[in-house]
């Protein structure tokens, strides 16, 4: 039999994902990326937003681990933290700060450039997966029965070349043209949803003062997006080499600036300070990189009718989501995990992915439901059954303040560790509808952390 060979379209962290996957039920593997790869823990050329806060949640490092043993070792020797949620989280929600509990789950913190290099390296110590770089795809070949390959283009020559390929995997991310391709087939215009609040964000990174190098929590003010003016955060990660990575945002109207004067008075002036306090006496170590395009984006291949074989879409390529969530990483994992699991048991690439759309379907349900109701926001409204579950959400996370029971269920669904049917469990439902008790906490920073920034009082 002539060897299989598949492509992926895309040299990210979901690309590579989906590489390593592959390489498991093909002879060979071709990623096609259009960007230089960089030889270290770099940003790419073609993914500006990698400069900005990144979170892995437990749930999606876990995926990463099963699809690459030993990962989260390399990222915690390269420096990345463990952070305990929520006993190393300090964390204002939309209803109130988060109690720091005894650890539920966790967030691995570190730049999404050396999370791309870890991944990256370990995916490509598999000789049959090779990199065709500075390359970028052009067209499908075949037709709307079948995709037989990729027609790519060298950015330099602007030679064409047909890869074929017993399977083609969009993981382009929000520049795939899958849709279109599939137009081009004759195939119906792919059912597409956005909902954009209009988000803008600015990121500088800084040297944590010495005692706050390692051992130091996320700090995190969120927005309330039922507040009757623009919802703007501040978020503080620690990251490797000593560092602080701080990301400002603003929905539309509140947009954070990039002036590096202004960076601070920002960052203080969202719904707590604290973000900003901790920062003003820090070095900064880079400008302030401010970005846009951050709008919720669904395609919903899965509800194509008649799907060609030969073709898959995976990650940013199917939804993208507000950057605050922090999602987009794990739910890419764990698409790649249904991924193999399809493969495994010999389903249809269509069935394949809707199962990958499944996966996609509480990121995309929590990150939409909380920006539609920003000032301004650009979307379907809430349906009157989306009105009232939002408003049990709201419910359930005031609980969650002062509830462990109801803490936990909320911890998993954040960090994409559990369903979120736990979110309806009759112990939480009960809890959530008996509301909070006790008095939320106030801002968490122990006063042992916030000396280690400003020294003893």
């Amino acid at each position: 039999m002539a060897p299989t060979h598949a492509v992926v379209l895309g040299g990210g962290l979901a690309g590579m994902l989906a590489a390593t996957v592959l390489i498991r039920h093909f002879d060979e593997v071709t990623v096609v990326e259009r960007d230089k790869l960089p030889d270290g823990p770099e940003p790419r050329t073609g993914v500006p937003q990698a400069r900005h806060a990144h979170l892995l949640m437990s749930g999606g490092a876990r995926a990463i681990e099963e699809l690459l043993p030993g990962t989260l070792d390399e990222l915690y020797a390269a420096g990345a933290h463990r952070i305990g949620v929520p006993d190393a989280l300090v964390s204002l929600s939309a209803q109130g700060w988060v109690p720091r509990f005894p650890e539920m789950q966790y967030i691995v913190s570190c730049s999404r450039s050396l999370l791309d290099w870890v991944v990256r390296s370990r995916a490509l110590r598999d000789t049959k997966i090779s990199v065709l770089a500075g390359t970028e795809p052009v067209a499908l070949l075949g037709d709307r029965e079948a995709v037989t390959g990729v027609l790519v283009e060298d950015r330099v020559s602007r030679e064409h070349v047909s890869l074929e390929a017993n399977l083609v995997l969009d993981a382009t991310g929000r520049a795939s043209k899958l849709s279109r391709w599939l137009a081009d087939f004759g195939l119906p215009e792919v059912p597409q949803e956005t909902v954009d609040s209009g988000l803008a964000y600015a990121t500088r990174v800084f040297r944590a003062p010495a005692p706050a190098a390692a051992g130091f929590p996320i700090v995190n003010v969120q927005a309330n997006p039922r507040d009757p003016h623009p919802g703007c955060t501040a978020t503080l990660l620690p990251i490797e080499n000593g560092r602080w990575l701080v990301t400002l945002s603003g929905t539309r109207g509140g947009e954070p600036t990039t002036d590096e004067a202004r960076f601070v008075s920002f960052a203080r002036s969202v719904r707590d300070p604290l973000v900003g306090d901790l920062i003003a006496g820090a070095e900064p170590l880079s400008p302030v990189y401010g970005a846009h395009g951050t709008a919720n984006r669904r395609l919903y291949f899965e509800r194509l009718k008649s799907w060609p074989t030969g073709v898959l879409a995976l990650g940013d390529s199917v939804a993208t989501y507000n950057p605050v969530y922090g999602h987009g990483m794990s739910v890419a994992a764990q698409s790649a995990l249904a991924l193999d699991a399809g493969l495994r048991s010999g389903s249809t690439v269509q069935q394949v992915q809707r199962d990958i759309a499944k996966v996609v379907d509480g990121a995309w349900a929590m990150a939409t439901n909380q920006d539609i109701l920003y000032p301004g926001a650009v979307g379907k409204p809430l349906s009157l059954t989306g009105r009232v579950l939002q408003r049990y959400v709201d419910r359930l996370v005031r609980t969650a303040t002062t509830e462990p029971t109801v803490t936990r269920a909320f911890i998993d669904a954040f960090t994409l560790s559990g369903p979120m049917t736990k979110l309806m469990s009759p112990r939480v439902l009960l809890a959530t509808l008996r509301g909070p008790r006790g008095t939320p906490p106030a801002p968490t920073l122990t006063a042992e952390e916030r000396s280690r920034v400003t020294g003893p009082v």
